[in-house]
């Protein structure tokens, strides 16, 4: 599962704000926000499943919480029997137009840098397909393509609900400008 809550393929998504920009320009709030659209996790889990310090997850947790990203799950009991706070992804992320950009120079590298640390932990035999490619396109043909893909992958992640017993994919696609 994604996180995701998609729009209509033709609806346009809402711009975000400076707050929600700045949420999701950090890879570790992306790989956060991804493993509570998995499952429902606490702090402590976030932190021993990201190879992180508990104190660093509660601060960048609490970034996503305020910008509405994250909600709190039902406090449950753990397997010692102390009650624990889960969090989930609430789903907006994937419905917002985020100018990454704004949030400074490593904002739109944050989705990347989060995938490719998603990816090394999934390791090499957990990629299930790659396709590279150059290709010359007009500023029109770009965004039909990226019209088209989104249009894709919003089918996918509005329906991802009803395939929640499948085994769970990641991707990412991103489109740039060649240097060259």
């Amino acid at each position: 599962m994604t996180d995701a809550a998609p729009t209509g393929a033709d609806e346009k998504k809402s711009a975000a704000s400076a707050r929600e920009i700045k949420a999701l320009a950090h890879p570790l709030r992306l790989r956060i926000l991804r493993l509570c659209g998995l499952h429902e996790l606490t702090n402590k889990q976030l932190a021993d499943r990201l190879g992180q310090d508990p104190g660093t997850v509660l601060y960048h947790v609490r970034q996503l919480l305020s910008a509405g990203f994250l909600e709190a799950a039902e406090v449950r009991a753990g397997e010692s029997g102390a009650l624990e706070k889960p969090y989930r992804s609430t789903g907006r992320s994937w419905n917002l137009d985020t100018a990454l950009g704004e949030a400074g120079p490593g904002g739109p590298l944050a989705p990347v840098e989060a995938f490719r640390e998603e990816l090394a932990e999934a390791g090499p035999d957990a990629l299930t397909s790659l396709s590279r490619f150059v290709l010359h396109l007009s500023d029109r043909d770009a965004e039909d393509l990226i019209r088209r893909i989104g249009a894709v992958l919003d089918d996918y992640t509005g329906s991802d609900r009803q395939r929640r017993d499948q085994p769970a994919y990641g991707g990412i696609f991103v489109l740039h400008r060649s240097p060259d």
